[in-house]
């Protein structure tokens, strides 16, 4: 019936001419019907070359590409990863991600060889905010924001972060993560908004339309709205013993329930792009279920945009490698992200198609997806990034924005206990400033920050924002009183309140994995800190920084 439906439209598309725009126009068609995108797309499809079509399910990142490789080869996106940034380092200035952008736009668009010239779209892991950017505002992970119970605060994060992406040139993020956690061991568990599904539905709802506008309105994915991104499809929140790329086991329709809650909301506010999932459900790699990607969530919750693979996620499929997987295009991955891969699956999938071992009309479909995707986002009209009105780099972190961080801030942290009423502390006091987390600005935004695991990290690489301790100085000196830092705990002269900041190191996915969930033994260091502080007669606040709950 799928590929039926998909013959039909192709011959009814034939006569079709080209409908891509002159460059340099900026603004995306007033209306955008079904039934145009769809024309649209398919008067592309039929103008693009095998070799055109195999480029645009194809996903490099910038560390492993170069704007000539997007010339010649035709790729449909490039990503930047979380350890990389224009120029080959950890880092760029502002401008820069601009300037590279215009350099994908151009070879991308390039048409002087004949070919159809159809823009690259750039995706980004801003997940809490645009957090490879220095100056970009930084948000709590979503394991924080989940305890703020405020789905209005998302949508606020979701406006901010669309306009810090579009400043930079940039056009899609990988996110949101609406994976429901059920087991803290897991190293992504602080990507998760919840255990609960619901609330996990709730917030999916909010974050999307925050980042991609509402369906129907005239700015819906375009102008200061981004393409945003459900992942990870689908219970990769729910692996056995955490295990990240595990496998989630049980009846599927209870999985379902439980880990797919937020994917309804989603697709109901035309989210265009799903990322499928590293891990299993039942023993089944999530990159190669057709029953998943296509029977659940095709058939049944009436996905329409095109799913993306993860980091060489293909790979996992078994009898499939890095550069050479047909099998995810035929299960339904409809771009591969392949990052330092690209050319080998570029390679692979054209022998395959001459050695008719590829599906062309699934190739198609694929195609056709991304196609609908980029024209629904106006990227087709948008022009060169530097050309466009929301590539401003003066935004990012600006007041505006860093007051909805701060909001942020207060309403996810959680009190757990006040023995004493020692909190608020009194005007006037000397404040000691202790603990690992006192005075670091990469365990205070943990990971996904700057890079992939959000270490090695100096404060002085975070160029706006401002450490623990800084603030704490800041505000004692208001109220008539004064801080002092010691990450040790020593003192020469007895303070009158001790606040002590500790907890997990910065870690994300792989790494962050934990075969327990205990912070601290009896003998720890930390607990060591607070108890002798105690015994000399200082009162002690304790700060606690984790991405999920841990026995202490």
């Amino acid at each position: 019936m799928r590929v039926m439906k998909l013959v039909t439209t192709l011959m009814l598309g034939a006569a079709l001419t080209s409908c891509m725009p002159e460059q340099g126009t900026s603004d995306a068609p007033a209306t955008q019907t079904a039934d145009s995108v769809a024309d649209r797309a398919l008067a592309l499809l039929n103008q693009m070359t095998l070799e055109e079509k195999i480029g645009q399910v194809i996903q490099a990142d910038i560390s492993a590409v170069t704007p000539e490789d997007l010339r010649t080869y035709n790729l449909g996106s490039v990503l930047n990863g979380g350890n990389s940034a224009p120029g080959g380092g950890k880092v760029a200035e502002p401008e820069e991600w601009i300037e590279l952008a215009d350099a994908f736009w151009d070879a991308s668009t390039d048409t002087s060889d004949g070919g159809v010239g159809i823009p690259a779209i750039w995706g980004t892991d801003a997940v809490h905010g645009h957090n490879n950017v220095q100056t970009a505002t930084i948000f709590p992970h979503n394991s924080a924001l989940g305890a703020t119970h405020n789905p209005d605060l998302m949508r606020q994060i979701g406006d901010v972060t669309a306009l810090e992406i579009r400043a930079t040139g940039l056009d899609w993020t990988f996110a949101p993560t609406l994976a429901v956690a059920r087991d803290d061991r897991w190293g992504r568990a602080y990507e998760s908004y919840s255990e609960n599904p619901e609330l996990v539905a709730e917030y999916a709802a909010a974050i999307i339309e925050g980042l991609q506008g509402l369906p129907g309105d005239p700015d819906f994915l375009i102008g200061e709205n981004v393409m945003a991104t459900a992942k990870h499809f689908v219970a990769d929140g729910g692996t056995q013993y955490g295990i990240d790329k595990g496998d989630t086991v049980g009846d599927l329709q209870d999985i379902l329930d439980i880990h797919a809650a937020g994917y309804g909301p989603a697709i109901e506010l035309g989210i265009q792009s799903v990322m499928a999932s590293f891990s299993s459900v039942n023993g089944e790699k999530m990159h190669g279920s057709e029953h998943l990607l296509q029977d659940v969530l095709r058939d049944q919750y009436g996905f329409e945009g095109f799913v993306v693979g993860d980091w060489n996620g293909h790979a996992e499929v078994p009898g499939c490698t890095a550069t050479d997987c047909v099998a995810s295009l035929d299960a339904g991955v409809d771009m591969y992200m392949a990052p330092d891969s690209w050319r080998g699956v570029y390679d692979s999938l054209l022998a395959a198609a001459e050695a008719g071992e590829l599906d062309l009309e699934r190739l198609d479909e694929a195609v056709l997806r991304i196609l609908e995707a980029k024209i629904r986002s106006g990227l087709l009209d948008a022009g060169r990034p530097s050309d466009r009105a929301t590539s401003d780099v003066s935004i990012l972190g600006n007041d505006e924005h860093r007051a909805v961080a701060r909001q942020a801030v207060r309403e996810s942290l959680v009190l757990l206990r006040n023995d004493d009423s020692l909190l608020p502390l009194a005007p006037g006091l000397n404040v000691m400033v202790a603990g690992s987390g006192a005075d670091s600005m990469q365990q205070q935004t943990g990971g996904w920050t700057l890079n992939w695991q959000g270490t090695g990290n100096s404060n002085e690489e975070f160029l706006t924002g401002e450490t623990i301790f800084s603030g704490l100085s800041t505000a004692m000196s208001e109220i008539g009183g004064d801080a002092f830092l010691s990450e040790d705990g020593s003192y020469d002269s007895r303070p009158d309140v001790a606040i002590v900041v500790f907890g997990e190191q910065p870690y994300a996915e792989y790494l962050g994995d934990r075969t327990d969930l205990v912070f601290e033994f009896d003998d720890g260091e930390n607990l060591q800190l607070i108890r002798e502080l105690k015994a000399d007669g200082v009162p002690v606040v304790s700060v606690f920084l984790t991405g999920r709950p841990l026995w202490v």
